[in-house]
């Protein structure tokens, strides 16, 4: 049985945000993220379009949007995303 070719998978460091990533941002556990409100994520800058259950962490599920032009939504925890400063 083979693995696969690892090279091509993310390594899992590039797929958590911290607040270096962005200083002065919240982390997304600090408060309910709102539908519209602009965060950072490990996919880079968006903004949130839905706000679903929670995730196995107990943080909530958001469908984000990249800033990206042609960007698909996609899903990430609330605990892994940073929010912009009021």
């Amino acid at each position: 049985m083979t693995n696969g070719n690892k090279s091509k998978r993310e390594h899992l460091d590039n797929l958590h945000v911290n607040g270096t990533d962005r200083p002065g941002w919240l982390p997304g556990t600090d408060r309910m993220p709102r539908v519209g409100e602009e965060v950072y994520c490990a996919g880079g800058a968006g903004t949130v379009e839905t706000v679903l259950g929670k995730t196995g962490d107990g943080s909530r599920l958001l469908q984000i949007r990249l800033e990206s032009p042609g960007a698909k939504p996609f899903f990430a925890a609330a605990s892994n995303v940073l929010l912009a400063p009021a």
